[in-house]
């Protein structure tokens, strides 16, 4: 059985993982993210794009209540209504009645 150089990096990375040598874990963990984005250099234009990639790091400055949610995009051309004009029947003046 043939193993791939990715699979004998993480190999390497569980082994060091498990002798406590944690920078030698680092770096492996490094070169195998490495490998892996200049794999997906390599993949045609075409190729899904990876889960993952739908997750976004938060940006310093526009963090907050509710920047987890993109802002919905608008049709081209689409303009909000206008506001009815006050001289109209359907308008009156004050707030609510009271009986």
């Amino acid at each position: 059985m043939k193993q791939t150089h990715v699979e004998a990096l993480e190999e390497r990375m569980a082994q060091a993982v498990a002798a406590e040598d944690f920078e030698a874990a680092g770096r492996l963990r490094d070169e195998i993210a490495g490998l892996r984005r200049s794999e997906r250099l390599h993949e045609p234009p075409n190729a899904p794009e990876p889960q993952a990639s739908y997750f976004q790091r938060q940006v310093p400055g526009k963090m907050g209540l509710g920047t987890d949610q993109p802002v919905p995009a608008r049709p081209p051309g689409w303009a909000p209504p206008q506001k009815p004009d006050p001289m109209t029947a359907g308008h009156s003046r004050g707030g609510r009645r009271r009986k």
